[in-house]
């Protein structure tokens, strides 16, 4: 287990490094990332999204079915894999959790599968999941924990949550200008909204928590976007927040789950690549402009004036709300599913590469797990790793 410059994050009673790895699908962080995070005594998450690519005993079965019951089935099995792999390499170590994007139509069945697998949190984005507690009532073990932008939709959760008598384990607190991937604003113009800024949602949060009566310590706010040394972990934590979450610095460290090419698209990707759209999800998005996204992004406007219902493309309807399935013209227009398991595969040509838009801790070097929490914890360098290992 590293240590650490700052207080450990508590969870459940568990004391943790204040470090979190943020989930990311189409299977980019799955059981070796996970994993390897928690194995150092930190919370490793695994994205719950259409695991069955990592299992070729699944594909052969499922890759071109177009029958949803079994495509479904599959990637519980597969959850069920990762979880208790991950577990495994962790070693009785830090925390495994599963992201599960409230947006996907299987919400409810990853949820009671990552609780019957073993996982130890429950991560919940892309949606208010005002439901959590129901759907783990019988499992009190498991910490629960979700992804939200502004005070307000706190909030709102924790009044819900207060009337099934039950809190968060903690909540993370995603700042829009700067995540990757399915980002928590209303539409585009409000990406860079001053009111998502880490400094006024910390300190609305805490007054909304002693609006309600609870201990600032009862519930611990985890900050996530753009957070890339050890400086700007010093500066989160002195604004008040208990733990950082990282999302693309994990993705490309050596453990990652994806593919090398992926990991290079990312680490290539300079300022003017990376770019915001409008993902078949409904919420905005941010990527790296790869041959797909420059070309779809030219015919946007044609497609979404277009837009009209039709089947899903892959067979199993991934999202309770699509774009492409649904005709819904001010969302995206394209298999969201499909080009994220290009990306996954290190198809630069035709993935979906989803990325935050700041520098990389160590620009466009891959380096470890460890090595990276080692620098933004405690500020020490890979570099200056091999100095004193060779002194």
């Amino acid at each position: 287990m590293l240590q650490s410059a700052f207080p450990l994050l508590r969870i459940k009673g568990k004391g943790l490094l204040p470090i979190v790895q943020g989930g990311m699908g189409v299977g980019v962080s799955a059981h070796k990332l996970a994993g390897s995070v928690a194995r150092l005594g930190a919370m490793g998450t695994i994205s719950s999204v259409d695991l069955r690519r990592h299992h070729a005993d699944l594909m052969q079965q499922t890759g071109k079915s177009r029958d949803k019951a079994a495509i479904d089935h599959a990637n519980l099995i597969a959850l069920d894999r990762e979880i208790k792999s991950a577990k495994q390499t962790a070693a009785g170590n830090g925390m495994v959790a599963v992201n599960i994007m409230r947006a996907v139509s299987e919400y409810a069945n990853y949820v009671r599968q990552a609780c019957i697998s073993g996982a130890d949190a429950i991560v919940v984005g892309a949606g208010l999941p005002l439901d959590l507690p129901d759907l783990t009532r019988d499992f009190e073990q498991i910490a629960l924990i979700p992804i939200l932008s502004d005070a307000r939709g706190i909030s709102l959760l924790l009044k819900k949550w207060m009337r099934k008598n039950r809190l968060p384990d903690a909540i993370v607190i995603e700042n829009p200008q700067y995540a990757a991937g399915h980002l928590g604003a209303a539409g585009l113009e409000e990406i860079n909204s001053p009111h998502f800024g880490f400094a006024i949602v910390l300190e609305q949060t805490i007054a909304v928590m002693k609006e309600l009566q609870l201990e600032p310590e009862a519930i611990p706010l985890i900050v996530a976007g753009g957070i890339n040394s050890h400086k700007k972990m010093h500066d989160m934590i002195s604004l008040g927040a208990n733990g950082v979450q990282l999302g693309t610095p994990f993705a490309v460290t050596a453990e990652g789950d994806a593919h090398p090419l992926f990991k290079k698209t990312l680490v290539d990707a300079q300022e003017e690549d990376i770019v915001t759209f409008m993902s078949v999800a409904g919420l905005p998005a941010r990527a790296v402009r790869t041959p797909w996204l420059e070309n779809y992004l030219r015919k946007e406007a044609k497609l979404q004036s277009k837009a009209g219902i039709k089947e899903c493309t892959v067979g199993f309807d991934c999202l309770q709300q699509c774009g492409l399935r649904d005709g819904l013209e001010k969302s995206g227009q394209f298999c969201i599913d499909t080009q994220l398991a290009f990306a996954l595969a290190g198809d630069v040509k035709r993935g979906l590469f989803f990325r935050g838009s700041e520098p990389l801790p160590f620009g466009n070097a891959i380096r470890s797990v460890k090595e990276l929490m080692d620098f933004i914890l405690n500020g020490i360098s890979p570099s200056a790793n091999a100095a004193a290992l060779s002194t």
